[in-house]
């Protein structure tokens, strides 16, 4: 018995060792445990509370005047076999184009393409490569209801479809079928859905074939409201665009004005104007359910053979489209506008950067913003 009880004495000692020396062993490995649930712990809490926070989120929109393309435009631009490059032309405002989520622009002379032969004033078709140029730029979607829509006939309206379709860049205004017009155009940026929907006044005398419809959207208010319906079903903010308005009027004229808020109350949110070739004052609309639209009745031209009395002279709209997460409510702020100016050799600055155009620069800010006073002249 006395053997036994110094090895029974021993084989404690070193078992109190053991749970010694373990718990020296595993203490550090619990508490790290320990801190790196409270590490987790609190970069889920913030990630929740971030969650909370995010109520809105907000996209941006610019738009740019007429591309009409002229012979004196085009010819220089021929580099030969038929091929034509017009990116010299518009370098210099391709970070304007590029700045927003969405750029829209307004396809005056279709391109239809050298196959069915160009053409320009007063009846224009105009190089596959006007197109190219614009999707190298960044517009993201052209409108082609214009005056000049049916001035080569349908064959150049399928032919600059036919283009656009190739390119990527969806089209409005115009269309191949009447299957094709239904489709109510839209693109989706930052969970904001927007719709584009083009009418023309006219078509200079040209009337529509028969049973042909389709192939140009004219302004009759009863069919504008009724795609601003179905536009407005399928997306969260509806843009006009509105073919109106007298050529080389600086100011609208009282049918742009009752049309705009007709088609605002109506449901558009923002209206693009285009046609009179030289800009035209923006304009906030107040609308009967108590949101309010923006007007920008001419952003006059874009890239051009006119020159001379203010038809050289353009721009680059953009407002910031915002919506609360909850509600899907819309709210339209922060416009801002950049001039533009064609020079002699058909390309296109800003105008700011124009020497010798500093006084036109300061009067078309004015001009630009005597309904707008809060207008913006640089992108954020």
């Amino acid at each position: 018995m006395k053997k036994v009880i110094p090895f029974l004495l021993l084989f404690l000692f070193i078992c109190g060792l053991g749970l010694y020396f373990g718990r020296l062993v595993t203490a550090p490995e619990q508490n790290i445990v320990k801190v790196e649930d409270k590490t987790n712990q609190q970069i889920v809490e913030k990630e929740e509370k971030k969650k909370e926070e995010i109520t809105t989120t907000s996209a941006s929109l610019s738009s740019i005047g007429d591309i009409l393309i002229h012979d004196r435009v085009y010819e220089p631009a021929h580099i030969g076999d038929g091929k034509y490059d017009f990116t010299p032309h518009l370098k210099n405002v391709q970070p304007l184009l590029n700045s927003a989520d969405i750029t829209m622009a307004n396809q005056e002379s279709l391109i239809g393409g050298t196959e069915i032969g160009l053409s320009s004033y007063p009846s224009f078709n105009s190089p596959y490569e006007v197109g190219d140029v614009l999707k190298e730029s960044g517009i993201d979607l052209v409108t082609m209801a214009n005056n000049h829509t049916l001035d080569r006939g349908e064959k150049a309206i399928q032919s600059a479809i036919s283009h656009w379709n190739q390119l990527g860049i969806p089209y409005t205004g115009a269309f191949l079928s009447e299957e094709d017009k239904k489709n109510i155009r839209t693109i989706e940026k930052n969970g904001i859905i927007f719709s584009f929907l083009a009418y023309t006044y006219g078509t200079n005398g040209i009337e529509t074939p028969k049973n042909k419809p389709y192939l140009v959207n004219r302004i009759e208010e009863s069919n504008i409201d009724q795609d601003i319906a179905k536009a407005s079903a399928v997306s969260d903010v509806v843009v006009l665009s509105l073919h109106f308005g007298k050529e080389y009027e600086r100011m609208p004229n009282e049918e742009q004005k009752q049309l705009a808020l007709k088609t605002a109350n109506a449901g558009a949110d923002i209206i693009i104007g285009h046609h009179p070739h030289v800009l035209q004052p923006m304009e906030w609309i107040e609308r009967d359910d108590g949101k309010r639209a923006f007007v920008a009745y001419s952003l006059g031209n874009f890239f051009t053979g006119q020159n001379e009395d203010y038809k050289d002279i353009g721009g680059v709209l953009n407002i910031t489209v915002e919506k609360k997460l909850e509600s899907g409510e819309i709210v339209l702020k922060e416009p801002s506008f950049i001039p533009t100016f064609v020079n002699k050799d058909y390309h296109v600055y800003p105008l700011e950067q124009v020497a010798g155009k500093e006084k036109v620069y300061e009067e078309i800010i004015e001009h630009m913003k005597m309904w707008v006073p809060e207008l913006t002249f640089a992108f954020k």
